[in-house]
């Protein structure tokens, strides 16, 4: 007995120790923590943005103030529905859900279940910073519970809803309900009250704009909710469930603010909780943003301008509410099919191609009004975006293959899109605009690839550092395949499908692309054009996919011309750098053209016989012509006729020729001098048989002797009707 008092007296001395230490802990913890009313102001509650400058260019304040009177009732307690049912009821902690959600987490071994009350969530977002230590909780509660105490629970509800953030930049209620449905708070209906509220959770996750499945079936879950603690009744449900999502932002957004609020949103996917007073500093170069919210479009577009070195996106004009996946058309083709193929050492600029109808196993692709062009070189079937070409170095190359380098630059492509569609950028969801110009960008960057970035750096409240920006640049292709690809799209930006691009006094690579609808018109039009220092993107569709009139070299061009104007008004952009492993080589026309064979140019060959390209050091053709050097011909032809015999050269006419006769106990020369399409020799004697022999020249070297038939010239009075022989 006595040892059992002993043990309970030890373990209530434990016991009521760690009570002391903890609530020792507690108040040294909160000594000087306390309420400030003026945090819980509308106007401190914000994210606010700096440019590249330093200069404030938004904030998330404005359009957020709301009393709880003006609200209908079903507003508020749809947020009390799914976020803290017992509200009404408890003095700021709901002990009963704390309990439930210490047990989920001990069993999952995991903190994913929450308990926080609406009481909680607005300290959090007013008052405290993003880090979860004990510390934090404890501050949390002693303010919480003085919160409680100061306000009523309709006060606190109200705070809460002017603050919380409801994703795409809107925080407050008010201005939720305006981008959203474009209207004010106190006229939304109990589906859209719900929707807001279903955002909460994750604004992200369940945008109407980005997951419009999930954001229906969260909002129908908060209705449920709704109609089970009797806020809105069964016929209210039933009317609720049935309305559509908003499709589209009621206000046009700001595209660079959009972007930034994206990624914050993946940077702090608990983005409003508890990281409310933040200072963004972003890249966003203002004049240039003003210059990409000039683009002219008869349709949605975005713009992007984007830093290759630092990989900061310094302008961002899209009245979209994100960046939205688009097919990327004919972009892909340097980053899926050249690009890897060069790589691989599959092709070069030079390399023939066979642009002709094919079946590729039941996929038959074609350009616009179905011509083909017959042999051209990978360099003319890239500048002028020819498909079948496309799709053939696609076929050689491997459709895992190509997959394998976009991943390596972030295009996920899924299994089911792997076909040689993808060539021509058909698959089912596509890329963002600002996927594709980091894709271009590490073409820029001699072949390494780092995700770019709107945000710099990110602080809290004191000014402590939470985030900074660094890229981690990794290799995709060699600066050799990057050098040869940024090279083919020079031709594309001066002859080819982007020669809108074509006067600018400055070398430039770009690409177009344009991608049908399935009817009447195109569903989207892209130029992607880079200098060695920024790249320019320009889309422009329909967010219905309903037809435009644009193609990529049309309308895009024309403005990503501008707005490379624009960045390039001052200063001039460096040109592309050197590259050690490139080196140009001179090849043999006349086998190219005619017999679509890559020999190198025999070094005594006439300049106008040579064909000049680039080669990666590593992959020169290994053949070299030597028809200037040891000139060669084709035989020619020999025939007699009317007394005079003809002989008709073979179109080698940068030769010198000597013609020999033998005959008649003699050896005559009929001719010495350029190349003639026919040499007569009309001096030959009745009854005589001739042996001719052509002997070409280039610059003094005789060739190779060609010997022709023999020609028997017979008697007049015996001209048989075959009169010659050999």
């Amino acid at each position: 007995m006595k040892r059992a008092l002993i043990a309970l007296s030890a373990i209530f001395g434990t016991a009521l120790l760690l009570f002391l230490i903890l609530l020792f802990a507690f108040f040294a913890v909160t000594a000087d923590v306390r309420l400030d009313p003026g945090k819980l102001s509308l106007d401190t509650a914000c994210i606010r943005l700096t440019d590249r400058n330093g200069d404030l260019i938004g904030t998330s304040a404005g359009l957020r103030d709301v009393s709880y009177e003006t609200l209908p009732d079903y507003l508020p307690r749809a947020f009390v529905a799914v976020e803290d049912k017992r509200f009404f009821s408890h003095h700021g902690f709901d002990f009963r859900r704390i309990g439930k959600a210490m047990l989920k987490n001990l069993a999952s071994l995991s903190f994913r279940e929450g308990a926080s009350t609406i009481s909680q969530q607005l300290i959090k977002n007013t008052h405290l910073s993003g880090e979860k230590t004990i510390a934090r909780k404890l501050r949390e509660f002693r303010l919480t519970h003085a919160l409680e105490k100061k306000y009523t629970k309709e006060e606190i509800l109200t705070l809460y809803l002017n603050s919380i953030y409801f994703g795409h930049n809107a925080f407050g209620v008010e201005r939720a309900a305006r981008f959203y449905f474009g209207k004010n708070a106190c006229d939304l209906t109990p589906s859209e009250s719900a929707m807001l509220a279903a955002l909460v959770k994750s604004p992200n996750r369940y945008s109407p704009f980005k997951n419009a499945e999930k954001c229906l079936g969260r909002r129908n879950f908060v209705l449920s909710l709704m109609r089970e603690q009797g806020v809105i009744a069964e016929e209210e449900y039933a009317a609720a469930v049935k309305d559509p999502l908003p499709a589209a932002p009621a206000e046009e957004a700001n595209g660079y603010v959009g972007l930034v609020f994206e990624e914050l949103s993946e940077i702090f996917p608990d983005l409003g909780e508890g990281y409310g007073d933040l200072t963004v500093h972003t890249f966003l170069d203002p004049a240039l943003q003003r210059e990409a919210e000039k683009t002219q479009a008869d349709s949605d577009f975005c713009a992007l301008a984007l830093d290759t070195k630092t990989r900061a996106v310094r302008a961002l004009a899209c009245p979209l509410p994100s960046l939205p996946k688009r097919l990327p058309a004919s972009t892909v083709k340097p980053l899926l099919v050249y690009a890897p193929a060069v790589e691989r050492d599959l092709v070069s600029p030079a390399t023939p191609v066979l642009d002709e109808k094919t079946d590729f196993g039941g996929y038959s692709p074609s350009d616009y009004g179905g011509r083909c062009e017959g042999y051209m070189s990978v360099r003319y079937a890239l500048s002028r975006s020819v498909n079948i070409p496309a799709v053939k170095i696609l076929n050689m190359l491997g459709v895992d293959e190509g997959c394998a380098y976009l991943e390596k630059m972030g295009l996920s492509v899924p299994r089911e899109d792997r076909s040689l569609a993808l060539a021509l950028g058909g698959m089912k969801e596509g890329f963002t605009l600002q996927q594709l110009a980091d894709g271009y960008a590490a073409l820029a960057c001699g072949g390494t690839f780092a995700p770019s970035s709107a945000i710099s750096s990110v602080e809290d409240g004191k000014g402590r550092l939470l985030y900074s920006f660094r890229p981690a640049p990794r290799r995709v292709f060699s600066a050799e395949t990057s050098y040869l690809i940024t090279d083919m799209l020079g031709t594309a930006a001066r002859e080819g499908t982007a020669k809108a691009l074509k006067n600018l006094p400055y070398p430039v690579a770009a690409k177009t692309g344009t991608g049908e609808s399935g009817g009447e018109g195109n569903a989207d039009a892209y130029t992607i054009a880079y200098t060695g220092e920024n790249v320019i993107a320009v889309w422009m569709g329909n967010r219905d996919y309903t037809p435009i009139s644009a193609t990529g070299g049309g309308a895009p061009a024309r403005e990503a011309k501008r707005l490379l104007e624009a960045l390039y008004s001052s200063t001039l952009p460096a040109p592309f750098p050197a590259c050690d492993g490139v080196q140009s080589a001179l090849l043999d026309r006349e086998e190219y053209e005619k017999n679509h064979r890559l020999l190198l140019a025999d070094p005594a060959s006439p300049a106008a016989t040579t064909l000049p390209e680039l080669f990666k050091r590593s992959a020169l053709p290994t053949g070299k012509s030597a028809r200037f050097s040891c000139p060669t011909i084709q035989k020619p032809m020999i025939t007699f006729r009317n007394g005079s015999v003809c002989i008709v050269l073979c179109h080698a006419e940068y030769y010198d020729y000597e013609v020999k006769r033998d005959g008649g106990g003699k050896t005559v020369t009929v001719y010495r001098g350029k190349y003639r399409e026919k040499i007569f020799d009309n001096s030959v004697c009745a009854g005589v048989e001739y042996r001719y022999t052509v002997i070409p020249s280039y610059c003094g070297v005789k060739g190779e002797e060609v010997r022709l038939p023999a020609v028997h010239v017979p008697k007049i009075e015996e001209l048989p009707e075959d009169w010659w022989s050999e």
